[in-house]
């Protein structure tokens, strides 16, 4: 069973940056698509972002395109989600996701649609 653990939240100031991080416990595991996902309080968990494994393909959340970034280090097994000028509204858990599966032309933006979850780390932005 493939443990994916998050990292880097906390409390930051309205405009800050934070850079979470996403790190796979099994060393040879290939996640086709690595996503990121966030659930504020009283919300419905939403999609943030996703990337492919070469990289090439990105999608992000109308929200947050051209404040945050998606990568990944292959060799190392981990994803990243760059944060930066973040705002009051990105306060939420923050989820990684990983698929297993093939990918079809369009990144999978759908929870269903991945196959192993971390367990969250918080992000709160403050005035």
């Amino acid at each position: 069973q493939v443990q994916l653990v998050e990292s880097g939240g906390g409390l930051v100031q309205a405009g800050g940056s934070l850079r979470l991080s996403c790190a796979a416990s099994e060393r040879t595991f290939r996640s086709n698509a690595m996503g990121w996902f966030r659930q504020a309080p009283g919300k419905e968990r939403e999609f943030v972002a996703a990337i492919s494994w070469s990289g090439i393909s990105i999608a992000y959340a109308g929200s947050v395109k051209g404040r945050f970034t998606i990568s990944r280090d292959n060799a190392k097994n981990t994803g990243y989600l760059q944060m930066n000028s973040l705002k009051l509204e990105d306060t939420a858990v923050y989820y990684c996701a990983a698929s297993a599966g093939v990918i079809g032309p369009q990144l999978p933006r759908r929870g269903y649609e991945y196959d192993y979850w971390g367990q969250g780390t918080q992000v709160t932005v403050a005035s």
